[in-house]
């Protein structure tokens, strides 16, 4: 009988052994690994960064559209087509001086 006891004994130390090392397994997935809470940490930062890069975007691109809307056929600002053409093609008026 006494036999009986020490396997008894030993088969649950290697089924708590084995329990444990999953367990451990599964901890260290579940932090650590591709789907971990270090990943979806790392993830929700990437999230906020290119909301921010998706906001300055948006911005340039009101400013974008607001000025080509000003140079169309519909709507002419006379400033701006001034503007674009002594920065674009370095015109001026006669009565200007130009110092460098």
């Amino acid at each position: 009988m006494s036999t009986l006891r020490k396997r008894a004994g030993f088969g649950g130390v290697i089924y708590v052994s084995i329990v444990s090392l999953l367990a451990m397994y599964f901890t260290y997935g579940a932090v650590q690994g591709e789907y971990g809470l270090f990943r979806r940490v790392q993830i929700d930062a990437e999230i906020a960064g290119l909301r921010e890069e998706l906001a300055a975007l948006r911005a340039e691109l009101a400013v974008l559209e607001n000025k080509n809307r000003r140079l169309s056929d519909t709507y002419l600002d006379l400033d701006l087509l001034d503007e674009q053409a002594r920065r674009i093609l370095g015109l001026m008026r006669p009565d200007e001086l130009v110092v460098r």
